[in-house]
């Protein structure tokens, strides 16, 4: 029966992962070390290795002839571990076994001690599928670890795993492979089979597999089973792949650079006729002119076609003009209906007469004339300012400080908003003071399960006061600030997080530090007046004066 390239080609040794080198080491020396924790995470893209890995471990940590850490591959232990057969070592598929029955016949089971192996592994793959209940099960189970027992959960969306169990668990994220690695990957397989292979095919496959080295074998399987003298040319991967042709980018670009509409709406329809995909033909337009880019700086050239060759005559500035057009309307073909005519009307306007120069007859004949006058009377009133009296220029100064220049906006807060939440807390301490340091113990976990953008938004951010329903964050940038509130999605991307970590989810209200300082400040101002008004007409009210007010009722007023 045939074997598929992912599963034959699949890593038996940490030396055989690719693209994972650090991960591959920090394991290594953990099994070598004989420091070996009592759950893993492993989070990343998808066909990165994660599931490869945590069998590696496994029989890393169980082998009874591993050097250095590396299974031998030739015990019986390791033989039945790749084999999946080994009773100590699990593999769960959490997207089939997401109760809270399938997790509680685990923890049962995770008490009894291995049989054969030293470890008794449980893999759980796509962990981020469990339910809550089935986490909180699974919670109790890593919290209280029986020995000689390994967990080793395995995910593709880390944000969808609770807090609680991400503080239980050693990460290591695996990184999207880079394209060079693929492609020597791919080479290595295809030398090792025998197989006759394009070097432009090859580089097509490991782009189109973004990162993903199992996505690649799978692409490369089923080019195998579209060629028919087992070779592997580039026009067979743009089939599969279903890219544009190299041939039919040379003439579309070529129509572009020579300033032919026509003839580059007549390509377009050509690459629309054939079937490929709008938004795939933009995809590869912008890999074209930036390799286009990265020849012209000196980079390796893998186009070998002469139309491409020719096209390298574009000014470097043209082409990035070229970039920003095809990125803008990649995103409009991207979402509209009728994507067809937005790429014809970037067609025409990537064809239009291009200068990257401003021209000459577009700015005033006397110009530079006018600017020089210019600069001198500025020059001139500046000296007669100086020169002008003492009381005038204090009187000048005076009116001038009265009256502040208008700068630009900052962004302000909703000081009421504000004012009621700290009010709430006067009138409430004790929940107040609970429920801010619950989100000051959890911001730190909130900040570390976003990603990306949103990270860096919120970095240098603190809570500083909150209440059951709404949680005040001071920001070191007013800028920061205003971008959180603008969020659309604020308290829909905080709710869940804050709901594992600190127990609630309160609305998000983000101020400047300088902000809340002078909030804060006039607040307590405020109160503190009134409190002095109260006290005082409560001692007016007062007959007998402190120390006496035993005799209050056998005092009163008598007018004269």
């Amino acid at each position: 029966m045939y074997q598929a390239l992912y599963r034959k080609y699949r890593s038996q040794t940490f030396g055989e992962m690719v693209g994972q080198e650090v991960v591959a080491t920090t394991l290594k020396q953990a099994v070598a070390q004989g420091k070996i924790s009592h759950a893993y995470l492993f989070s990343g893209p998808r066909g990165t290795g994660k599931t490869s890995a945590a069998k590696i471990f496994a029989k890393s940590m169980n082998c009874p002839n591993q050097v250095d850490g590396e299974p031998c591959n030739e015990c019986y232990i390791c033989q039945a571990i790749t084999e999946g057969s080994l009773e100590d070592v699990i593999e769960i598929d959490a997207a089939s076994n997401n109760g809270v029955d399938e997790i509680r016949d685990i923890r049962d089971k995770s008490t009894y001690a291995p049989s054969i192996a030293t470890y008794k592994v449980y893999i759980i793959d796509e962990v981020h599928m469990l339910s809550t209940g089935a986490f909180n099960a699974l919670l109790k189970t890593l919290e209280e670890p029986t020995a000689n027992v390994v967990f080793i959960l395995a995910t593709t969306e880390l944000h969808k795993i609770p807090a609680t169990i991400l503080s239980r668990v050693q990460r290591f994220e695996f990184k999207s492979i880079k394209v060079a690695d693929i492609r020597e990957h791919l080479m290595r397989i295809l030398d090792q089979e025998g197989i006759r292979y394009e070097q432009a095919a090859v580089d097509m496959i490991a782009r189109r597999a973004e990162g993903g080295m199992r996505d690649a074998l799978s692409i490369l399987d089923q080019a195998l089973s579209l060629s028919a003298d087992q070779k592997v040319s580039l026009a067979i991967a743009e089939e599969i792949t279903g890219s544009i042709s190299q041939l039919a980018l040379d003439a579309y670009v070529t129509a572009v650079r020579t300033h032919e509409p026509t003839q580059a709406l007549e390509n377009l329809e050509t690459i629309f006729e054939s079937g490929k995909n709008i938004v795939r033909f933009a995809t590869d337009l912008l890999y074209y002119l930036r390799d286009l880019l990265l020849v012209k700086a000196g980079g390796e050239n893998t186009h070998f076609s002469d139309g491409f060759t020719e096209n390298l005559a574009f000014e470097q500035d043209h082409l990035y003009h070229l970039i920003d057009e095809v990125t803008a309307s990649y995103q409009e073909m991207k979402t509209s209906p009728l994507p067809k005519i937005y790429a014809e009307m970037m067609t025409l306007r990537l064809a239009e007469e291009w200068n990257a120069q401003v021209k000459e007859e577009a700015l005033p004949a006397n110009l530079l004339a006018t600017i020089s006058q210019l600069q001198e009377e500025v020059a001139q009133l500046q000296e007669q300012l100086r020169q002008l009296p003492n009381k005038q220029t204090s009187s000048q100064g005076s009116a001038t400080t009265t009256k502040r220049p208008q700068g630009k906006k900052r962004y302000t807060v909703d000081r009421n908003r504000v004012n009621r939440i700290l009010q709430e807390a006067v009138e409430n301490p004790q929940l107040a003071r609970e429920n801010l340091i619950r989100l000051q113990n959890a911001w730190g976990e909130v900040i570390e399960s976003l990603d990306g953008a949103d990270k860096a938004l919120l970095t240098g951010s603190q809570p500083v006061a909150a209440n059951e329903n709404h949680a005040i964050l001071a920001f070191e940038s007013a800028f920061n600030a205003e971008q959180t509130m603008k969020r659309d999605n604020l308290n829909a991307m905080f709710g869940n997080i804050l709901s594992s970590a600190a127990g609630f989810s309160p609305q998000i209200l983000a101020i400047s530090h300088d902000e809340w300082l002078e909030v804060r400040a006039e607040f307590s101002n405020r109160t503190k007046g009134e409190a002095v008004d109260a006290a005082g007409e409560e001692q007016k009210d007062r007959l007998a004066p402190e120390g006496f007010e035993f005799l209050e009722d056998q005092l009163k007023i008598v007018e004269d």
